[in-house]
């Protein structure tokens, strides 16, 4: 199980790459390098899930509190390139409603 997490920030807006699995044991080297940015005011964070080949709850949870933290300082939080797989996730827990997400519609169900 592996996790790399590349993060770029210029002028307020975060670029994020995210490739591998995110689950119990890699979501804490994820959250921690969200927490970095999270506080910034005005925050436009867009992150690439395009190479995330797994995600469970602990890794709604890491996205969750991102989203939360960065609404609350008046950001924006879009993840973008989800499999049809990691969509889904956000999709049956609601939250494919509150997020701005943007699926490339491949993968498993």
């Amino acid at each position: 199980m592996n996790i790399q997490v590349d993060l770029t920030e210029s002028n307020n807006v975060l670029e994020g790459f995210v490739r591998g699995e995110i689950d119990a044991h890699t979501a804490p080297v994820l959250r921690e390098k969200l927490e970095t940015y999270q506080s910034h005011q005005g925050l436009k964070a867009e992150l690439d899930l395009s190479d995330v080949n797994y995600m469970d709850s602990t890794g709604l949870g890491v996205f969750v509190a991102f989203y939360k933290s960065v609404n609350a300082n008046g950001g924006h939080v879009k993840l973008k390139g989800l499999s049809a797989r990691l969509k889904r996730l956000f999709d049956i827990t609601g939250l494919g409603d509150i997020m701005d997400i943007e699926s490339v519609g491949k993968g498993g169900n």
